[in-house]
């Protein structure tokens, strides 16, 4: 039987709270077969492209961004919370579902020009990813796509990135949540 990506997502029911459908990356990641299967699926339409940087959002994006830029033998940068690098940065404002976070990149991670691809697992309303492709824009990198293992279009993400002009890529999908 072949396996795919989807396979190797746990569902936790109700986690963080009531009514939520917690997909877990966490044994896809555990999978050495299963997180190799992540890795060339997910950098596979960029394979041949020009890509100067691979940009990991936090926390599991730094997972798969890491192997993605060590796939691509390319570097890595990562996007964090409020106030976890050291150095200066750069910050993005986005909305929750209840407030706001902040999200920073240092200020010269990023290079006028360079050609980034960004990672993450999971795409739901899409703040998260917004929020970095506006840090490397700002610093004048050129965002060639977005991979997320993960896609709940229920939720808008997808719609928002592409209608940003963002090109989408996604392993695996789940409806309704």
């Amino acid at each position: 039987m072949s396996l795919n990506v989807k396979d190797y997502i746990r569902t936790i029911v109700d986690f963080p709270h009531e009514g939520i459908m917690f997909r877990d990356v966490t044994t896809l990641f555990a999978d050495a077969r299963g997180f190799r299967i992540a890795i060339d699926q997910l950098l596979a339409p960029y394979a041949g492209a020009r890509i100067d940087k691979v940009v990991g959002l936090e926390a599991r994006g730094f997972i798969l961004g890491g192997a993605v830029a060590h796939q691509l033998s390319t570097g890595f940068v990562p996007i964090r919370k409020k106030g976890k690098l050291p150095g200066a940065v750069i910050s993005q404002a986005y909305q929750l579902e209840y407030g706001e976070a902040v999200v920073e990149v240092h200020d010269d991670a990023l290079k006028p020009g360079e050609r980034v691809l960004i990672v993450d697992d999971l795409l739901a309303t899409g703040g998260t990813a917004a929020a970095g492709i506006s840090l490397c824009e700002r610093l004048g990198a050129q965002v060639v796509g977005c991979a997320f293992v993960i896609d709940l279009p229920d939720l808008g993400g997808r719609k928002l990135l592409e209608g940003l002009g963002h090109e989408v890529h996604a392993l695996t999908a789940f409806e309704g949540d």
